[in-house]
Order: C-alpha cells, then sequence, then structure tokens
C-alpha cells in the first residue's frame, strides 16, 4: 500500500524560528564546542554548563530549557531569557508516493532551502542543502537555474537535519543498527566546497560521539569538482567523497558543468586520486546523470573506464529527472542498461539509480525554491524593520 501524497503547511511559530529575524536571542544550535563554553561563560556560567546543553540539544534532541531537568529553574530561566535552540521553520512538508518526504524549510531572514529524506530497507538518508541557490550552474539540474542567493549557516544546515530527526521522533539518538535516519549526503541545493567553513562546522556536530553520533562512513559530501577545496575536505573532515561527474571528457563536460573550464577533468581526477583514505573499502562515488543523445554512448562508457583507471571508484548512474523547462531527455532504458553492463564489465561497480520522489520534484536534480537575493536597500529595510519591531517590544 502506497502513502499518498500530501503538502502540509506547518506553523511553527516559536521564539526564535517564526522568520521574522525579531529574536535577538542567540541560536545555541550550531555553535561549536568552544563557543558554546563562551557563551556560558558570558552570562556567569562554568564551562561543564556547555556539556550539559550539548547533550540535550544533541542527543536528546531538546528545543525547551524547559526539559532540561538536570539544570537549576534559576539557570533554566536565564537561559530561556538569552538563548534559543532554535531549528529551521518547515514552511512545507511534502511526502510522495514512494515514501520519500521534502521540506521546503525557511530561515530567519526569510530565505528557503529544500531538505530531502529517502527511506531505504538498511538505510534512511537525509539530503541536506548548503546554500540557498547554487553558484554554479550545470546545465541540467533545476538548482542551478536558481542563482546563488547565500550561504547556510552551521546552525541552518545541521539543523535541517535536527528538523527531520524531529519529523521522525527518533529522540534520543539510538545506536547505528536502530536508527531510521542513518546517512547524510551533502547532495541539496548548492556547492559545499563553496560553503566549506560553514558546512565543516555542521558536519563536526554531526559526527561528535557525544550526540547525533554519525559516522564519518555515514556521511558524503557531493561537489561538482572544486578541486583545491576537494584536498581540504580530504584534509580537514575525510567523509565519504562523491563527485558529480556527468562527462568522461572535457568537451562534453565544459557544455554542461561549466566549473570544468576552471577545473577540467585530469586536476579533478587526480584530486580523487590523492583523496585520504580512498580505497577498496571507501571507494569514491562518480555521479553521472544519463541525458539522452549527450553522454550516453557505449563510446562515452569505455572512456569513463580509460578516465578512472586504477582509481577506487563506483557509479552511480543516474536517470535524468526532468523539470519544468529543461532542455533534455532522460536515455532510455536499453541504452542506460547497456551503459551499465560495459562499465561492469570492466570490473567496476555502476548501479542504476532508482528514481525517487519525482511527484514532489524531490529527485536528484529537482530542488530548487522561490528565495532571491535582496538587494542592498532591501537588506536595509529588512533590518530598520526588525529594529523598530524589537525596540517597540522593549
Amino acid at each position: 500500500m502506497t502513502t499518498p501524497t500530501t503538502d502540509t503547511a506547518i506553523d511553527t511559530a516559536t521564539a526564535g524560528e517564526t522568520g521574522s529575524g525579531t529574536d535577538a536571542r542567540v541560536n545555541l544550535i550550531g555553535l561549536t564546542r568552544e563557543a558554546l563554553a563562551e557563551a556560558m561563560a558570558d552570562i556567569g556560567e562554568k564551562p561543564f554548563r556547555a556539556k550539559q546543553l550539548w547533550h540535550w540539544m544533541y542527543y536528546r534532541g531538546a528545543t525547551d530549557f524547559a526539559a532540561m531537568t538536570d539544570l537549576s529553574k534559576t539557570l533554566r530561566t536565564k537561559l530561556e531569557e538569552r538563548f534559543v535552540v532554535a531549528r529551521p521553520k518547515a514552511a512545507r512538508e511534502q511526502t510522495s508516493t514512494d515514501g520519500t518526504r521534502k521540506w521546503l524549510f525557511e530561515f530567519t531572514d526569510g530565505q528557503k532551502a529544500e531538505t530531502v529524506f529517502i527511506p531505504d530497507e538498511d538505510r534512511g538518508t537525509v539530503c541536506i542543502s548548503s546554500q540557498v541557490g547554487c553558484t554554479l550552474t550545470c546545465r541540467f539540474c533545476h538548482t542551478g537555474t536558481q542563482r546563488l542567493v547565500r550561504n547556510l549557516t552551521p546552525a541552518e544546515i545541521v539543523g535541517q537535519f535536527l528538523a527531520a530527526r524531529d519529523s521522525y521522533g527518533e529522540w534520543p539518538t539510538p545506536m547505528d543498527e536502530r536508527r531510521m535516519l542513518s546517512n547524510v549526503v551533502l547532495m541539496g541545493m548548492g556547492e559545499p566546497l563553496y560553503n566549506f567553513d560553514n558546512v565543516a562546522a555542521a558536519m563536526r556536530i554531526v559526527m561528535a560521539d557525544d550526540g547525533i553520533a554519525l559516522s564519518r562512513r555515514r556521511i558524503t559530501l557531493s561537489t561538482s569538482g572544486v578541486v583545491p577545496e576537494i584536498h581540504r575536505c580530504g584534509k580537514e573532515l575525510n567523509v565519504n567523497l562523491a563527485i558529480s561527474l556527468h562527462a568522461p571528457d572535457d568537451d562534453t563536460r565544459n557544455v554542461i558543468m561549466p566549473i570544468n573550464k576552471k577545473y577540467p577533468l585530469k586536476e579533478l581526477i587526480q584530486a580523487c586520486r590523492d583523496y585520504p583514505g580512498a580505497s577498496n573499502a571507501r571507494r569514491i562515488t562518480f555521479e553521472y546523470v544519463m541525458l539522452k543523445g549527450l553522454n550516453d554512448t557505449p563510446a562515452h562508457a569505455r572512456a569513463l573506464i580509460k578516465l578512472v583507471k586504477g582509481l577506487p571508484c563506483k557509479f552511480n548512474l543516474i536517470p535524468f529527472n526532468p523539470w519544468p523547462g529543461t532542455p533534455y531527455e532522460c536515455s532510455d532504458a536499453d541504452t542506460i542498461h547497456t551503459f551499465a553492463e560495459i562499465i561492469w564489465n570492466a570490473g567496476l561497480s555502476a548501479p542504476i539509480r532508482t528514481p525517487r520522489g519525482r511527484d514532489i520534484l524531490a529527485a536528484c536534480g529537482q530542488l530548487k525554491t522561490d528565495s532571491e537575493k535582496l538587494s542592498a536597500r532591501e537588506r536595509r529595510l529588512q533590518a530598520e524593520k526588525a529594529w523598530a519591531e524589537k525596540e517597540a517590544a522593549v
């Protein structure tokens, strides 16, 4: 029995997450351990309070200081006056007929990004956005038609995962083998390596063993090929790496992925060969969207095999997911299977991804919001309005 598609507006008008930007309290979500300890010191509290708060926020999933029962009532009141533990507001939540769930999250400045949960028999993957819009213009990607609005903060990045766990009631943090939300992929809106500092801060929170405690082996960062930051990602995070490849030669890739003109395939593949931890146990994933008549011939498949020779890797073949106004079509099923067979016969894994969430535009390459970058005048007026509202409330 399938779940009917739903489109539900969610009202979460809680302090610190209304989207109005008028709450002056500091959100503790997204702070590093050091910053959290400093925040406690600023209100005259000992450093161990930061450890208690970390436990409640990331292990228990608490959003209300009143629920933190090992803190004194006086301290809880003090915390309530100065801080919040806030999630992004879910402006819309949709569930696909195949069980995929998509949230449109609205942040305190009114900007929006989408997050997707994909349930499978052996895992549950949360696909997280790192930017509002995207700085790249990959021709086959719906998100790429929305120009970059801004980077997401660590609170907004990790907050997507926390809000997804709220939705499924997965608190306190369960053991890995009992988790529904067991994996994170940074494959949503935006290029994560163009917002690396904030992404890294958020993922360190996700990986901390006294909170959410996801292993780095359960986190995958997908990039279109920002070569210098691939080196940095390997050194500082060493999570699983996925490359949006989509073509075996520079001429084709230049057309559909303009970033290739800056970081051509020779440099990109060398960065993959140099990636720390790359081995048969932790293979690099090459994502390859199948575009009819453009990158799907047997010659393309053989060129891919030559390109990655000797590199511990696997391919993820993605049937193109259409979106309104796209000039591309998906390769037909026989073409995709022939392509996969050529790669398999060369000893490389090349599963064909089953499209998920197409009916709610939640599939790979379909995410987009109506957020637009504010002009300097609009930002100034918004700030002036927030300040006036804050003054009136005092």
